[in-house]
């Protein structure tokens, strides 16, 4: 069985393969990948963890070709930044072009 673990920084990426003759969960693949010493900040504990971009357990048992996405926290709250552009004055319009 082949599985894919990716995680990835604003200045560098990996997408990891790990092959195994059993079933995996994410955790397992998670380490077998090596990803966690190229990448120590990692924790498996805080980061969130998801399967082709659904948030996921570190014990879900994953099925050929899953691909594993260690995310990172976020660096701004989107609610947050949605009323920092509101209160700003930034409007986004239909079409994006200035009304005449």
């Amino acid at each position: 069985m082949k599985f894919e673990v990716v995680f990835g920084k604003l200045d560098e990426q990996a997408l990891l393969t790990v092959e195994s003759a059993e079933p995996m969960t994410a955790e397992q693949a998670i380490e077998a990948s090596g990803i966690l010493e190229r990448f120590p900040e990692i924790d498996l504990k805080t980061n969130k963890i998801g399967i082709f971009g659904k948030a996921t357990k570190l014990n879900a048992l994953l099925s050929e070709g899953d691909r594993v996405e260690i995310y990172r926290p976020l660096i701004a709250d989107p609610k947050e930044a949605r009323k920092k552009r509101a209160a700003e004055g930034k409007v986004m319009r239909k079409g994006g072009g200035d009304k005449k």
